[in-house]
């Protein structure tokens, strides 16, 4: 097991922990058939999602950046996030990602979700993936690489926007 792997294992031990009503719906895998690649229920998706965001910590933040060898701004982490999970091609601005999925309640987040942010002076202006227990990974801004942060400092719950799930297919 990797580091990002353990990680990610202890956050969502620790959201089952504190929030015992996130449910899961977890298909039975047959792990001889199924390719590494091919993650096929939820939970497997979230982990997946999760240990790749985990992966890219410390890669430079990068305006308008959507690539590890050039860096990525806050939109192009979290779609080359979940393009190379789930092959989901998301728009390029935080905006239009913004319309996309769910709409889900600060109290109703869950790992994997996407949380959006009032950082420059207009609604969803910044984007992140939920940790769970109130973390969050993001490309925050020049000068800064890719880092886990805590959305319940007063920075964060300020700006809170709010939040979607999208589901890969």
């Amino acid at each position: 097991m990797n580091l990002h792997t353990l990680i990610a294992a202890v956050l969502l031990c620790g959201v089952a922990a504190i929030q015992p009503a996130i449910a899961f719906e977890v298909e039975p895998l047959e792990t001889e058939t199924l390719p590494e690649a091919a993650p096929t229920s939820r939970l497997d998706r979230v982990h997946s999602v999760i240990d790749q965001a985990l992966g890219l910590i410390g890669i430079r933040y990068r305006r308008g950046g959507n690539s590890v060898e050039t860096g990525f701004d806050c939109s192009g982490f979290v779609a080359h996030v979940f393009d190379s999970v789930a092959g989901l091609k998301l728009p390029r601005t935080t905006y239009e990602i913004a319309r996309l999925g769910t709409d889900v309640a600060k109290g109703e987040l869950k790992p994997g979700d996407l949380v959006f942010f009032n950082t420059m002076r207009r609604s969803f202006s910044h984007v992140g993936i939920y940790l769970g227990d109130q973390k969050f990974i993001h490309a925050p801004r020049t000068g800064r690489n890719i880092r886990v942060e805590d959305m319940s400092g007063p920075y964060w719950t300020a700006r809170f926007n709010g939040a979607r799930r999208i589901e890969a297919r």
